[in-house]
């Protein structure tokens, strides 16, 4: 359900996440990108290296709001199974500058 994301960065994000491809996600990121997890800042390498990359993490975008840059997701990975879960994004320049996720 990406097309609900309007947001080109964000979208960007998804897509890349979703395909797995390292390159075009770091594309997608300011140089000084932040993230949390849970209310909690993490490294944005080390965290997106294990719950995204090396354990096969995909979004399914159930709603979105503020033109995608808010939405609640299904994330799936093979560490930790299915989960709800939310993310929220701050866009600078036309790339995403800090993102937080977490449980729904």
């Amino acid at each position: 359900m990406t097309d609900s994301i309007g947001d080109p960065a964000v979208r960007a994000f998804v897509d890349a996440l979703n395909a797995g491809d390292r390159t075009a996600f770091r594309a997608t990121l300011t140089p000084d990108a932040t993230m949390s997890d849970d209310g909690t800042d993490r490294d944005l390498t080390a965290w997106t290296e294990k719950e995204v990359f090396s354990s096969q993490g995909h979004l399914e975008v159930e709603t979105a709001e503020d033109d995608g840059r808010r939405f609640v997701a299904n994330y799936s990975n093979s560490t930790w199974g299915a989960m709800r879960t939310r993310w929220a994004f701050t866009v600078r320049d036309g790339k995403v500058a800090r993102f937080e996720t977490g449980q729904a």
